[in-house]
């Protein structure tokens, strides 16, 4: 005879805190919705239309996508790309995993070295574009220096086909040296001890310590900073767009920049919204890459 009431009582109580977690809730589920669920749908929508900013609306079918493997200048921006990911992942990786072994216990002032290390990532772009510009400029830095010491003249990087998205990875390597260094360096705290010197009884030392023993323990941490350094450098946009401005020509022009440029400047939006959603694609195919090549060489304590 008490069951019931105290099963109801029960099934009350769940209801209005399930209402209680709704009205939470609510505030995160209406910016999930208007700020990316509606957006997503949206360029989907404009991605199948001839969608100036301004004028009539046409659907088109799948015309957008047709004319995008049409377009030189897309397939240019593509390549452009993924010449800029081919160069700066690894080399950025490993830059950054050598920093964070080189800063190791026995560094006097590497909590120091550590912070002048990552101030590039949290500095403005803009000022290290500008920094990164003075440098390379002719008149620049670099180009005195070679001068007044080698005689040497140096070309001008940022104006020649074949220096220009060099400097671009370079300048990127620089600015983006220090996030994955504390990844690396978090990673590397956390080692066990004990296995360290179970391995240095066995004779591990050095080169055969750390590509043996180290990098393996790390291979989770390694595996993390390369899937979002891939990502990040897919959409890079902001260095180019500032250093070189896409040039020479459209040597150093990616593919965000390109979206960006048939968007906003030549008032295209569903040809825009079509090669975000290439990107997109592009992106998930090579993120699900990784993860399938992660099972040969991440290694996870179980």
């Amino acid at each position: 005879m008490t069951a019931i009431p105290a099963t109801r009582r029960r099934g009350s109580l769940t209801k209005a805190e399930g209402r209680q977690a709704l009205g939470f809730a609510s505030p995160a589920l209406v910016g999930l919705a208007l700020f990316t669920v509606v957006p997503v749908v949206l360029s989907i929508v404009m991605s199948f239309f001839d969608w100036p900013t301004f004028g009539d609306r046409a659907f088109n079918g799948g015309a957008n996508y047709a004319r995008l493997f049409a377009n030189g200048e897309f397939a240019e921006a593509l390549r452009n790309t993924l010449v800029f990911t081919i160069l700066y992942v690894p080399v950025s990786i490993v830059l950054s995993l050598l920093l964070a072994l080189g800063l190791g216990p026995r560094i006097r002032g590497r909590g120091a070295l550590r912070v002048l290390y990552f101030i590039p990532v949290v500095t403005p772009m803009v000022a290290n574009v500008l920094v990164w510009k003075m440098l390379l400029q002719p008149q620049g830095l670099f180009n005195g220096l070679a001068q007044t010491w080698f005689g040497v003249q140096l070309p001008n990087f940022l104006a020649d086909p074949a220096w220009a998205m060099i400097m671009v990875v370079v300048m990127s390597v620089w600015q983006g040296l220090g996030y994955n260094m504390l990844i690396f360096s978090a990673a590397l705290e956390q080692l066990p001890e004990a296995v360290i010197e179970a391995a240095r009884i066995d004779g591990a030392r050095g080169l055969r310590m750390t590509w043996s023993v180290v990098v393996p323990m790390i291979s989770p941490s390694i595996f993390f900073a390369t899937i979002m350094t891939m990502i990040t450098s897919l959409q890079v946009f902001v260095q180019p767009q500032l250093l070189t401005g896409g040039g020479p020509g459209t040597a150093t022009q990616p593919l965000v920049m390109w979206i960006y440029n048939q968007g906003f400047k030549f008032q295209d939006l569903g040809l825009a919204a079509a090669g975000a959603w290439i990107l997109f694609a592009l992106i998930i195919i090579v993120t699900g890459v990784q993860f399938a090549a992660q099972k040969k060489w991440v290694h996870y304590e179980h």
